[in-house]
């Protein structure tokens, strides 16, 4: 297949009329599941991103969450999250044996409540992250599954065929991630939601949450002009000053040590590395400031949209640069 492939840096969007008279009015709120969350924005389930802490503030300040997997006990967050009765339980896990176990002692200790699910592999369109799904949809049948990441159209509808109620989209485009330079395989993000978009299943389009790809708020908008119902970012929440990236001073600026979940500082080997670790420039923002900003900024888009949600920034137009 041979055809032109766009990045968000390569469209901008062309506004439209206006009949809101304060941008402060437009609305950015989202539902997933059950749950109305303040943004349509994630920040990545990475080590380097987000820790219990920030889960928590998130989960009681109306933002969602997926609490990454790395290095620390699924089941213990869980407990803490049940005990400490947050409005938002969301965790990751992977396809091993391991992942099973946590899932199995979900199923049997009834204080051991979870909202949200993610499946989070690199290739998510296999036959692991079948058997993953339907394994987690016979033992937690009411919890609210996102599976990913692929990069297809028909890997959003096997997903969705398989019970994932969400899919992630998103392959080689995250800035530490190595999967492009390494084995070829990728596709640029704004064209890859496109792709993703508006497959339908049970009558229903599937929703797509976009990972990879964002450098600016604005991105984030031509994220959702494309079709995603929500965004992932990794770089622009580790650039926070409270994120979970530990701190870095050269010539007195502080940076941030972000690091991609197949490289060689999270995996603790060297076996099919894809990621590698980056010195980025502290935000100066902690999460708090940094998500009102992204809400202020979205509400500006949506204005320029000529809506009053973010549903308008579905049938804005767009040319390529």
């Amino acid at each position: 297949m041979k055809t032109r492939a766009l990045q968000y840096k390569d469209i901008c969007l062309l506004p439209k009329y206006s009949s809101i008279h304060s941008r402060s009015g437009c609305s950015t709120s989202v539902i997933m599941g059950k749950t109305q969350f303040n943004v349509p924005v994630i920040p990545a389930n990475m080590k380097a991103v987000i820790n219990t802490n920030i889960a928590r503030w998130m989960s009681a300040s109306g933002y969602f969450y997926i609490m990454h997997r790395f290095g620390h006990s699924i089941i213990d967050f869980i407990r803490l999250a049940n005990v400490e009765d947050w409005q938002t339980i969301s965790i990751s896990v992977g396809v091993q044996e391991h992942d099973e176990k946590i899932i199995e002692m979900i199923s049997e200790i009834d204080t051991l409540h979870v909202d949200y699910i993610t499946i989070d592999i690199a290739h998510g369109h296999s036959e692991r992250m079948q058997t993953m799904i339907r394994f987690i949809k016979d033992k937690l049948p009411h919890v609210y599954l996102i599976a990913g990441n692929v990069a297809s159209s028909d890997g959003v509808y096997d997903l969705s065929c398989w019970g994932a109620d969400m899919v992630k989209v998103g392959i080689g485009q995250g800035s530490v991630c190595t999967t492009k330079d390494k084995t070829g395989f990728t596709v640029p993000m704004f064209t890859c939601i496109q792709t993703c978009t508006g497959v339908i299943n049970g009558g229903k389009p599937v929703p797509i949450i976009a990972d990879g790809g964002i450098r600016s708020n604005g991105d984030i908008a031509k994220a959702l002009c494309a079709g995603a119902d929500m965004i992932m970012s990794g770089s622009m929440f580790s650039q926070c000053t409270d994120s979970a990236a530990a701190n870095v001073v050269v010539d007195d600026q502080i940076y941030k040590q972000y690091f991609g979940s197949a490289s060689s500082h999270n995996k603790g080997h060297r076996k099919h590395i894809e990621g590698v670790m980056k010195a980025v420039p502290s935000n100066n923002m902690t999460y708090h400031e940094k998500l009102k900003e992204i809400q202020e900024d979205l509400q500006s888009a949506i204005s320029y949209a000529g809506g009053a949600s973010l549903q308008s920034l579905r049938d804005v137009e767009y040319v390529e640069v």
